[in-house]
């Protein structure tokens, strides 16, 4: 009887790399945590499921629909659908036992539902920086998780992007000078206007609120320039709402801090079409766009939180965080042909291939590699050297050591040099430095 072979397969919306691949996201991520590291902050990692009740305090809508959500037992439980909200809960639950400001990092998988579509996951990393306050927090800080990101871009290699930023104190005073009732409505669409386009944006807007406060919206939304310029159209319109002057004063003071924090003018831009979907953000908010490449939408975003915590906790804990989507940003960076430049050091120096029974003296020659740092193997397969060579080569190994009989006998060592061909046979002991 023919046995039944299951087709081998993984469910759309989930990402999945070939080891070459594999080792290049590691290799992102290593440098992206190196950065954050050498920045201050401090690594936390929280359960992938959640409480129900917990993780779900202060969604709703959209965001709920898209929760993987389960019962088992007595107990309803739910995958995290990103890290801000854990976090939330466990700043809240070890108040005590952390020291504020409190900067996090926090790498890990998260889990949405969503609609299959290209580029979009249903299961992928997270890469967040948070900086938490306790009843206060400095708008420094807005500027500074942004150059953290600024700083793990350069470290990878990336040159060609830039933060859009806003703050949505601006929008929220305009929208009361014009005694809009509607607010959460219009964010909503300016949150849309880069992906239904200008036109079906006014022709909303027009609905949403009459043509003639549309135009007077519009034409803020869309002013151009330097972030100085910018700065200065915001100051000469006569607002008096304190949310709005609030707002400008944050934003300009976002955007010294950036340049005091050594963030390239060219890499970042004041854009007030920024909202950010999340009800939850109350000030600075940003996106990050490829030059270039903006169809792809936002690779890393983020904004300040008031109180994020406040479903769990009576203490005031403000924050500002920005987040990485790793899993989009590599499909992101593969598309885009970032990934097959890559400046990626070999995964190994040597690999030693013992050409008869000369394993002891491979294993002496391998510990004493590994002893220095070296990433080195041994091949122990039984197979015609040229095959042995092939497989070095598939791998990209650096060197390949062969050892046999007669190096052990003249106690010496052959290594071929994988990328330039050149062979050269040296004394063990010099080797080893004895």
């Amino acid at each position: 009887m023919k046995k039944n072979i299951i087709k081998p397969s993984i469910l759309p919306g989930f990402m999945e790399l070939l080891p070459k691949e594999q080792e290049i996201f590691n290799d992102i991520v290593s440098k992206i945590s190196k950065t954050y590291e050498m920045n201050g902050c401090l690594a936390i990692d929280t359960p992938i499921i959640e409480k129900a009740d917990v993780l779900l305090a202060k969604s709703g809508g959209e965001t709920e629909k898209q929760v993987y959500s389960f019962q088992k037992g007595k107990n309803n439980l739910a995958l995290r659908f990103d890290l801000t909200v854990p976090f939330a809960r466990y700043v809240a639950q070890y108040y005590n036992d952390l020291n504020f400001p409190f900067k996090r990092y926090q790498i890990g998988k998260v889990y949405r539902g969503e609609r299959n579509q290209k580029g979009r996951y249903r299961e992928f990393y997270q890469c967040d920086v948070d900086v938490i306050g306790k009843g206060k927090l400095s708008i420094n800080n807005d500027a500074w998780v942004i150059s953290l990101a600024d700083k793990a871009f350069r470290e990878i290699g990336l040159t060609n992007y830039k933060f859009q930023i806003s703050n949505r104190k601006i929008l929220k005073g305009i929208l009361n000078e014009l005694k809009i009732e509607n607010q959460v409505d219009v964010m909503i669409l300016i949150d849309k206007v880069d992906k239904i386009g200008k036109e079906e944006f006014i022709s909303e807007l027009n609905n949403l609120i009459g043509n003639e406060k549309s135009e007077y919206l519009n034409q803020i939304l869309m002013f151009n320039g330097s972030n100085e310029e910018k700065l200065e159209k915001l100051l000469e319109i006569n607002i008096e709402d304190e949310y709005y002057n609030a707002g400008i004063k944050e934003l300009k003071t976002v955007k010294s801090m950036l340049e005091v924090l050594g963030v390239d003018k060219k890499s970042f831009e004041i854009n007030l079409k920024i909202i950010r979907g999340l009800d939850y953000y109350t000030g600075t908010v940003f996106e990050t766009i490829l030059v270039g490449n903006e169809g792809y939408g936002s690779i890393c975003s983020g904004g300040r939180y008031d109180n994020l915590a406040e479903n769990y906790t009576e203490n005031i804990l403000p924050g500002v965080g920005i987040s990485i989507g790793l899993t989009r940003l590599f499909f992101v960076l593969r598309e885009i042909g970032f990934v097959d430049k890559y400046n990626m050091e070999d995964n190994q120096d040597y690999l030693i291939i013992p050409i008869g029974d000369t394993f002891q003296y491979c294993g002496a020659v391998l510990q004493y590699l590994q002893s220095k740092g070296y990433r080195a193997s041994i091949y122990f397969e039984d197979d015609a050297l040229k095959k042995k060579m092939n497989y070095a080569n598939k791998i990209g190994v650096e060197n390949v050591i062969l050892i046999g009989e007669e190096e052990v006998e003249n106690n010496e060592i052959r290594i071929k040099n994988m990328k330039t061909g050149d062979n050269i046979t040296i004394n063990y002991d010099l080797f080893v430095g004895k």
